[in-house]
């Protein structure tokens, strides 16, 4: 190869690559936010189908404070009501519950809320969570207080920002073939 055309497909994979950010939708870049000590990366949530109840947001928590902070959800533009959940496994039944009263983030230490494990749970959803679009939610801090988060809906299946779909699992998705088991009061 020479060294013209070498330059030359270095020169059009650059020009693709600017391209493919510029045109990439608006919620596949992720921001991070920040509320007193507290630092919250990756929000996301994955779409929904038509007709769903509810749907599912995950992100990163990061407590850089000295004291212990608490995590609840306040609220969601397009839900009814938004909940952390815990999920688990017993005899081969996936359970799903609110956790009350939040979960506990430590000084130093950086919670994950993924598919398959403590989540928010958007319940009464309004409409279905489309890919490609965002879903804000306020999210509530014990100590550090409350911040509003745009959370970039990605596909059904999704596993998290940049991974490719099918990892992880959701309610809507029967959970790899396992029946789950809401909590009574839940939708």
């Amino acid at each position: 190869m020479t060294e013209r055309t070498r330059t030359l497909i270095q020169s059009v994979l650059a020009g693709a690559v600017t391209i493919t950010i510029q045109f990439a939708p608006a919620g596949a870049q992720a921001a991070d936010y920040d509320v007193g000590s507290i630092h919250v990366t990756q929000p996301w949530a994955r779409a929904t189908p038509k007709g769903a109840s509810a749907g599912a947001a995950y992100l990163t928590v990061t407590n850089n404070g000295a004291a212990p902070d608490r995590l609840s959800c306040a609220g969601s533009d397009a839900a009814a009501a938004c909940q952390i959940h815990t999920m688990s496994m017993d005899n081969g039944v996936m359970k799903m519950r609110p956790v009350e009263g939040g979960i506990e983030i430590k000084p130093g230490e950086t919670v994950t809320l993924k598919p398959g494990s403590d989540h928010l749970m958007l319940t009464s959803i309004k409409h279905a969570l489309e890919a490609g679009k965002t879903v804000e939610a306020t999210l509530q801090f014990e100590k550090a207080g409350t911040v509003k988060v745009e959370f970039a809906i990605l596909a059904m299946g999704a596993a998290a920002p940049g991974a490719p779909a099918g990892g992880g699992s959701m309610m809507m998705e029967g959970h790899g073939g396992h029946m789950m088991q809401m909590q009574p009061g839940q939708k």
